[in-house]
C-alpha cells in the first residue's frame, strides 16, 4: 500500500481555511455521522420506504430484510442529502462535501487535503481558496452526474473538492517532493521521497482514470475525482497565464505606445531603465511577446526590483518564461524569478520551482552559486517543519 504522509516545501504560516474545512468535516462526522450511525433507522420514515425501494432495484445477493435490519439513520440521512444526479439540488451538491460514508472515507480525504492544501491555499489566499474549493468541488461532482445522469445513488464526501486541489497543486508546485509510506505487514514499511508530479500522475491516471473507463460506476465516485482534477488544473493554469498578462501597477506609461521592441531596447543600452519599463509595459500582448531577449529582462528586471517594483520584475520574468520556452539565458530568467519570489515576496514553493528549474538550465556560475544558497535559506526554514523536506 502507498500512503502518502506529507510534502515538501511547505510555506510558513497556518493554512486557517484548509484546517477550517478540515474541523467542519470532523465536526460533522463526530455530531452526525456518529449519533445517526449508531441508530437504527425509522421503518415509519417516507424515506425509509423510498430507500428501501431504492436498494431493491441495486442490491443483489442479499436479502432486503437483512438490509433493512442493518439500515442506520444515517443510510437515510446520507440518501436524502447526498447528491444525487437524476434530482439534483444545490443544497445538496454543497452539503455532501461535508459528508462521509465512515471513518476511513473522512481520514483520506481530511489527509490529501492537509497535505497538498497549504501549499494551494498560501498561493490563492484564503477567501479565493474556500471559494475555489467550494467550485471545483461542485464542478467535480457535475461531471460525475454528467455521466451517469439518471443514477439516484446519493454522491458524498469531499475528495472531489480536494481533487480540485490536486489540480491547483499538479500545475503551480511539480518540484515539490511527497514522503509516501510503502506499507506492506510485515514485511515492509517504509518512507521514500517521490516527486509530487508522479504521486498525482498515479493518482489521477492509475486509482482513477482506469478506474473509471473499465469498471464503471462503482462504488467510488471516480467521474468526481476526474473532474475536480481537471477544473482545478484548469483555472491554475488560467491564472498562470493572466498573471503573466496583467499590467502590473505603479509604471507609469506613456500616452502614445512605443513602435515596437526596437525602442525599448535602445533605452535599456542607454540606461534609460525607467523608459524602458514603460514602454514594454505600454505595448499591446501580442507585440510584447519577444520584445526583449532574456538577458535583457533580466537586466529591466534586475533595476524594477532594486526601484521597489518586485511584482513589475515578475510580470516581465513570467511573460519571458511564457514566451521563450527555449534559449539562452533563460537559466538567469528563473534563477531571478525565484529569487524575487523567495526574498521579496516570501512564497517559498513558488520560488523552490522557479530554482531548481534555473539548475536544470545551467546557469552561469555566479549565477548557479546564488541559486544554490537560495535553496539553502529554503531548506533551512523547512527544518523548522521536521520531516517535511528532502533536499534534490
Amino acid at each position: 500500500m502507498f500512503l502518502p504522509i506529507s510534502d515538501a516545501p511547505n510555506p510558513r504560516g497556518m493554512p486557517l481555511a484548509t484546517w477550517t474545512i478540515i474541523a467542519l468535516n470532523v465536526l460533522l462526522f463526530v455530531f452526525v455521522n456518529v449519533p445517526l450511525g449508531s441508530q437504527r433507522a425509522d421503518v415509519n420514515d417516507p424515506e425509509f420506504q423510498e430507500y428501501m425501494e431504492f436498494l431493491s432495484q441495486h442490491v443483489q445477493g442479499t436479502s432486503l430484510r437483512q438490509i433493512e435490519q442493518q439500515t442506520s439513520a444515517y443510510d437515510l440521512f446520507v440518501f436524502k442529502h447526498g447528491y444525487r444526479p437524476a434530482e439534483p439540488s444545490l443544497t445538496d451538491l454543497l452539503f455532501a462535501m461535508f459528508l462521509h460514508g465512515g471513518f476511513m472515507h473522512l481520514f483520506g480525504n481530511m489527509l490529501f487535503l492537509w497535505i497538498y492544501g497549504d501549499n494551494v491555499e498560501h498561493r490563492l489566499g484564503m477567501i479565493p481558496f474556500v471559494l475555489w474549493y467550494l467550485g471545483t468541488g461542485a464542478a467535480a461532482t457535475l461531471f460525475h452526474a454528467a455521466v451517469f445522469s439518471t443514477s439516484n445513488t446519493p454522491l458524498v464526501g469531499a475528495s472531489g473538492a480536494i481533487s480540485g486541489v490536486l489540480g491547483f497543486y499538479f500545475v503551480w508546485f511539480p518540484r515539490n517532493t511527497v514522503r509516501v509510506l510503502l506499507f506492506l505487514p510485515p514485511f515492509l514499511m517504509q518512507v521514500i521521497q517521490i516527486p509530487a508530479r508522479i504521486v498525482l500522475g498515479v493518482y489521477l491516471l492509475l486509482d482513477n482514470l482506469v478506474p473509471f473507463l473499465f469498471a464503471g460506476a462503482g462504488g467510488v465516485a471516480h467521474g468526481a475525482h476526474i473532474g475536480g482534477f481537471l477544473a482545478g488544473g484548469a483555472v491554475a493554469f488560467v491564472m498562470n497565464r493572466f498573471s503573466a498578462a496583467q499590467a502590473p501597477k505603479g509604471i507609469k506609461t506613456p500616452k502614445e505606445r512605443p513602435a515596437g521592441g526596437g525602442a525599448i531596447r535602445d533605452a535599456l543600452a542607454a540606461g534609460r531603465f525607467e523608459d524602458a519599463a514603460s514602454g514594454y509595459f505600454a505595448l499591446p500582448a501580442g507585440a510584447a511577446r519577444g520584445a526583449l531577449t532574456p538577458d535583457e529582462a533580466v537586466a529591466l528586471a534586475g533595476w524594477l526590483r532594486r526601484h521597489g517594483h518586485a511584482d513589475a520584475a515578475l510580470v516581465l520574468l513570467r511573460r519571458v518564461v511564457r514566451d521563450t520556452p527555449r534559449g539562452a539565458g533563460l537559466a538567469e530568467v528563473y534563477a531571478l524569478a525565484g529569487s524575487i519570489l523567495l526574498d521579496d515576496k516570501r512564497e517559498t514553493t513558488a520560488a523552490y520551482q522557479y530554482l531548481l528549474t534555473a539548475l536544470e538550465l545551467g546557469p552561469k556560475p555566479e549565477t548557479a552559486a546564488q541559486v544554490h544558497r537560495d535553496l539553502e535559506a529554503i531548506e533551512a526554514a523547512q527544518r523548522l517543519r521536521p520531516g517535511r523536506f528532502t533536499r534534490h
